[in-house]
């Protein structure tokens, strides 16, 4: 039930665009393109997610030039829909092959590629639309950040909440001081991973209609195994539920509390340290645990005093037995429906929770809607509409017009989605060293306190797929 929601039913778009925070006056659309020209958009990752691109680039007024997926039997509806166009297995074929033809790519792809397309999208000019979690892991979502700065292209990630007008009020009302100093943040779970499990040794016959080695792109090559598949709990592949939903589920706090800022600096300044520290339910090399809790502490921003973020996950059950639940309960002030309670609908299954001294912000799992608590304190309260804050056209039509030199997405690589993913994939560290404070230096980004830990930042990448 929770992977299959819907984003329409979750994401109120409107029809009336505003401006954002960045315009890139420098892109290479701005000079190339006018505001009523189709886009040639490039698909990669077609089956599966990729899906809802396939079926809305029509809707949304763009030409789909090329499509590529490894894996021909997954992708096959898509392919269908689409019979003129050129179709790929290696998205390098196709960029190279049809360089010219190409202005932007989305990237729909499992966790371990996205950085390895979206970074030769970008390095030949593309403006590249990524699925969330954006990276696989820290180094990654730094360089992806880097290369789009340096490259002017218009860059947006699919955490599509961000794109509701109820995000932008409750970014508005944390701004404004409704709810008061904000101290702490709790975001929360109750999908866990699958722990620690056998490592796949047996060989099976590769599908005809499967390219293995593509799959497998930047991660270390192994005998074809279908449990290798079920890739979001392995570490090789996934990024866990931190990085699948923690995307989403933390955006609300990273954008109200201006934790996005600390990265808005020059590598001549002092070290600003993000300290990050996980309890969890085993340690593997090869898988995510079951259920983590993962703080982070940042220093003041401004006015804004310092901040302690918490991620717990973990099934319904384990995160009763950990006290969390009834933590949660508490500053909510009601029993969560975690499908034992009220509807019984797991309404409240993922969520965040912005506390302040005066109130808090209860976020829903997308951080698409909100609920200011308690509820009769701020009955009169605005929340439907941001008073200053631009609106949204939704997340894709947001970057196809900065494609075409509009003002940036707010979940773009530079001032967003980049950062973002530097912190939330910094958890994933921390699972591996459980108890150790571990401190990144968002300058340099490095962790200077642990060595060991601070080589996990980055992959070892299989020859060929350097980046």
């Amino acid at each position: 039930m929770k992977a299959n929601t819907k984003r329409r039913d979750f994401l109120l778009v409107t029809v009336k665009g505003g401006l954002g925070f960045v315009v890139l006056r420098d892109s290479l659309s701005a000079r190339t393109y006018r505001a009523n020209q189709k886009l040639n958009v490039a698909i990669v990752g077609c089956g599966g997610r990729g899906m809802w691109f396939v079926s809305n680039i029509k809707n949304w007024g763009q030409n789909l030039v090329a499509m590529c997926d490894v894996d021909e039997q997954k992708a096959a509806e898509a392919f269908k829909m689409f019979p003129e166009v050129p179709k790929f297995q290696d998205f390098r074929k196709m960029l190279d092959e049809m360089d010219k033809q190409i202005d932007a790519v989305i990237v729909s792809t499992p966790d371990h590629t996205h950085a390895v397309i979206s970074v030769r999208a970008m390095r030949m000019g593309k403006h590249v639309f990524c699925e969330k979690p954006l990276a696989h892991n820290v180094y990654e979502a730094r360089l992806m950040r880097q290369v789009a700065r340096e490259k002017k292209v218009a860059t947006q990630k699919g955490n599509q909440g961000v794109s509701s007008p109820q995000f932008r009020i409750g970014v508005e009302l944390v701004w404004n001081g409704v709810i008061g100093e904000v101290k702490e943040i709790h975001v929360w779970n109750t999908g866990g991973d699958p722990g620690k499990r056998p490592r796949p040794t047996e060989e099976f016959p590769i599908p005809p209609h499967f390219n293995w080695d593509l799959w497998l792109g930047p991660a270390p090559y192994r005998p074809y195994h279908p449990n290798w598949l079920r890739w979001h709990g392995w570490r090789d592949f996934g990024t866990g539920q931190l990085g699948n939903w923690g995307s989403h589920t933390t955006a609300l706090a990273f954008k109200a509390l201006k934790l996005d800022t600390f990265w808005q600096v020059g590598e001549s300044e002092e070290a600003k340290i993000l300290r990050v520290k996980a309890l969890c339910s085993d340690v593997d090399e090869d898988s995510y645990p079951q259920w983590e809790i993962v703080q982070w502490e940042f220093p003041a921003r401004g006015t804004m005093p310092p901040v302690t973020v918490n991620w717990y996950k973990g099934s319904a059950d384990i995160l009763q037995k950990l006290g969390v639940r009834q933590k949660l309960e508490d500053i909510i002030g009601r029993k969560l429906d975690w499908g034992d309670v009220g509807e019984k609908k797991w309404r409240d299954w993922a969520g965040s929770l912005i506390v302040g001294s005066s109130g808090a912000i209860y976020g829903t799992g997308h951080s698409a809607t909100i609920e200011l608590l308690p509820t009769e304190k701020f009955k009169d309260v605005n929340t439907k509409r941001p008073e200053k804050l631009p609106l949204s056209r939704g997340p894709e039509m947001d970057w196809f017009e900065a494609c075409k030199g509009g003002p940036a997405p707010w979940s773009n690589f530079i001032d967003f989605a980049g950062p973002q993913a530097e912190f939330y994939l910094l958890g994933n560290v921390a699972t591996l060293f459980p108890d150790e404070w571990l401190e990144y230096d968002i300058v340099k980004g490095m962790i200077v306190n642990h060595p060991e830990a601070n080589r996990r930042l980055k992959r070892t990448y299989r020859q060929g797929w350097e980046l």
